[in-house]
């Protein structure tokens, strides 16, 4: 995993070239990635976010581009970093995106308990050795909704926000 800035402040993961993925533990083993056909159904997925079926639950396409992402916890909110002169200007600017930003309609994706961010071309089995981050969500309905934003002159950023979903 990259990390910019202080050492462990926040823990960013990247992308070869395509989508990022983010999977329940639950199902983990499941996830094919580019050896089986799983990569190429995370990849035809169009715009910010997808949800793709895996194994008995559902798994979260970070689409659009391959931009270095890292998720805040105390926000809720996955930050897509697409250009920013630092990792203090980006994370600087969330507060923000988040208040300013025109969000996509929502998804409902059902969650199994904690999931894990990782590039989507690589297999459960490889996936702990490359960039990931374990996100501990508990189990529920969760609504999850995406925005690009320009907070600044020089800062872009994609956020992918989770919420508990409230009928």
């Amino acid at each position: 995993m990259v990390v910019y800035g202080e050492p462990g402040a926040v823990s960013w993961v990247e992308s070869l070239g395509g989508p990022l993925i983010v999977v329940p533990e639950a199902v983990l083993e499941a996830w094919s990635g580019s050896a089986g056909d799983d990569y190429d159904r995370a990849c035809a997925v169009e715009g910010f976010t997808g949800l793709i079926e895996v194994g008995s639950a559902q798994a979260l396409v970070l689409g659009d581009e391959p931009a270095s992402t890292a998720y805040l916890p105390e926000r809720g909110v996955f930050v897509r970093w697409s250009a920013a002169e630092s990792e203090e200007a980006m994370l600087a600017g969330v507060d923000t995106a988040m208040r300013t930003a025109s969000w996509e309609s929502e998804l409902l994706w059902q969650v199994p308990g904690p999931v894990v961010l990782f590039d989507s071309a690589w297999t459960s089995a490889k996936c702990h050795h490359q960039d990931h981050v374990r996100v501990a969500l508990e189990a529920g309905p969760y609504a999850v909704r995406a925005a690009y934003v320009e907070p600044g002159p020089e800062t872009w950023l994609t956020l992918v926000q989770l919420h508990p979903f409230q009928a």
